[in-house]
């Protein structure tokens, strides 16, 4: 059972204060870049920049226990260094209103990370595999995150210590994340399938939300599991908005705070359509104008904070296959007949289960011709079906339609979008599949937090 009452004693507090608060008017790393990092850990400048004050070890000041994770001690100084590593990458400025919020996240990231490497140690002790990342492969990670940085890794390290932050705890965070996704992608991901049914759905919703306005945000979600309920997920996501209207980087942030499946990518969940998220989301992005950021949004589960990278009408032409099956009735024709015109289509919609068999079943009633009409842009189409090709589903056949010409059942026998930025087959694929390992891995942690013995001091 986890005791929720994260850094509330206030000698503590005290300690904290007069270690980070020295640093308030010091630049941060993440501030001093101009665009994100390719890896999703850590950032650093090209060249150096003025240190924060060092952080001393134990001797300096009276290291105590923060937090007991199964009798796995988190020490005063783990949390301080934590919360130094926070700050310099993500850009938020430790001050009297953002310094609890900084430490609880702390808190609940070295919390969440030895309840991880606990796990993954009792696998490899059960499974005789090796899971935990080497200190080889950490190092292949740390060289990566300098490179993107142009540092070598040695540099890197430099500027993070620089800034008073311990290299161990960087080192522990990364452990922590290389390994549990690779357990997670490796238990869970060859199970996971993401079927043709769930992306022809997901194209056929983007396809009918081809006219609603299109949405090109940065996301940070606040998970309210996570960070104990929703109070304090609306107190820590209005703390951030203050620090990203201050000039926190939205992704570095993204990176550190979010729960989200974007956060890997600095929040950037690409174009969305008016419909695609929760309604208390779309009711926000409605107010929002490019280059704006939201305030918090309460949702079931958390709080949102976006950044509207920009807005259009639409995500491009949508087009249509469509194949219809007529009966000729000339202008003037007398209601008794056009009425039983009109049921005899009916009587023939209901014997058509597809666009496969619309021919076939037409070509059984007398004076009923049946043909593909081929693909179109809805846009092009005649008034009189463009309606039906923006409503109807792939498959669906619609009511009997008046034109000049006589009655018409058409039939949707596919849809897409036209136009830049549309997502194809392999992008939402793997849209889909992030979305449910991001799922497991929630879940995993959220029954990892309900088994253990969590103590705050």
């Amino acid at each position: 059972m986890i005791d929720a009452r994260f850094g509330t004693d206030p000698r503590f507090g005290a300690i904290l204060a007069c270690v980070l608060l020295s640093s308030v008017a010091a630049p941060v790393i993440a501030r001093a870049q101009a665009a994100p990092p390719a890896r999703p850990v850590a950032t650093a400048p090209a060249a150096p920049t003025p240190a924060l004050a060092p952080a001393p070890r134990a001797n300096a000041f009276s290291e105590s226990v923060a937090a007991l994770v199964n009798d796995d001690i988190i020490s005063t100084y783990d949390l301080a260094m934590r919360m130094r590593l926070l700050m310099v990458t993500s850009g938020v400025q430790p001050t009297q209103e953002s310094l609890p919020q900084i430490q609880r996240e702390s808190l609940v990231s070295l919390i969440d990370e030895r309840l991880q490497l606990q796990e993954l140690r009792r696998v490899e002790r059960d499974q005789k595999i090796d899971i935990v990342a080497t200190d080889a492969e950490v190092n292949e990670e740390l060289d990566g995150i300098a490179k993107s940085n142009n540092l070598t890794r040695d540099q890197f390290v430099g500027e993070l210590s620089k800034q008073g932050v311990s290299p161990d705890s960087l080192r522990q965070q990364i452990r922590a994340q290389m390994s549990w996704q690779r357990w997670i992608n490796g238990r869970y991901g060859s199970r996971l399938r993401v079927g043709e049914d769930q992306i022809k759905a997901t194209q056929q919703r983007l396809a009918a939300s081809a006219a609603k306005p299109q949405y090109q945000i940065a996301e940070v979600l606040i998970d309210a599991n996570r960070t104990g309920g929703m109070p304090e997920a609306m107190r820590g996501a209005t703390q951030l908005v203050a620090q990203l209207q201050q000039g926190a980087p939205f992704a570095a942030v993204a990176r550190q705070f979010s729960s989200s499946p974007t956060a890997a990518s600095g929040g950037d969940a690409g174009w969305v359509s008016q419909g695609e998220m929760a309604p208390e989301v779309d009711a926000a992005l409605e107010q929002l104008r490019p280059g704006q950021l939201s305030q918090p949004i309460p949702v079931r589960d958390g709080v949102y904070i976006l950044y509207l990278r920009d807005k259009r009408a639409g995500a491009g032409g949508l087009m249509v296959n469509l194949k219809q099956a007529a009966l000729a009735l000339p202008p003037g024709t007398s209601p008794q007949l056009e009425a039983a015109a009109r049921d005899k289509l009916m009587a023939l919609k209901t014997q058509i289960t597809s666009c496969s068999n619309l021919e076939a079943e037409a070509a059984k009633v007398p004076g009923v011709v049946a043909g593909d009409l081929g693909e179109a842009q809805v846009a092009d189409l005649a008034p009189q079906f463009k309606d039906a090709a923006e409503t109807l589903a792939v498959g669906q056949v619609s009511d009997p339609i008046r034109t000049a010409a006589g009655l018409h059942l058409v039939a949707v026998c596919g849809k897409q979008i036209t136009g830049e930025g549309v997502p194809d087959h392999d992008q939402i694929e793997n849209r889909l599949y992030g979305q449910q390992i991001s799922m497991v891995s929630r879940r995993y942690m959220r029954d990892l937090r309900n088994s253990a013995t969590i103590e705050t001091r």
